[in-house]
């Protein structure tokens, strides 16, 4: 049977406060967004390894 061992105290705060990104698709979502939000007018994604070794986005906002 597996041990339950207590989480490092920084990855605990990281989970606290949101910043654990559960799927590359809702780190992408977040980054259109925030895109969206500056009013930019042309937004470039580029996908590395499924979002599991890159995710870029670059915007003009």
């Amino acid at each position: 049977m597996a041990k339950i061992r207590v989480m490092p105290e920084q990855l605990a705060n990281k989970i606290a406060a949101g910043e654990v990104v559960e799927r590359p698709a809702s780190a992408v979502k977040e980054l259109v967004e925030n895109a969206m939000d500056a009013e930019a007018r042309q937004i470039s994604i580029e996908v590395h390894g499924s979002g599991c070794r890159t995710i870029r986005v670059v915007d003009n906002g």
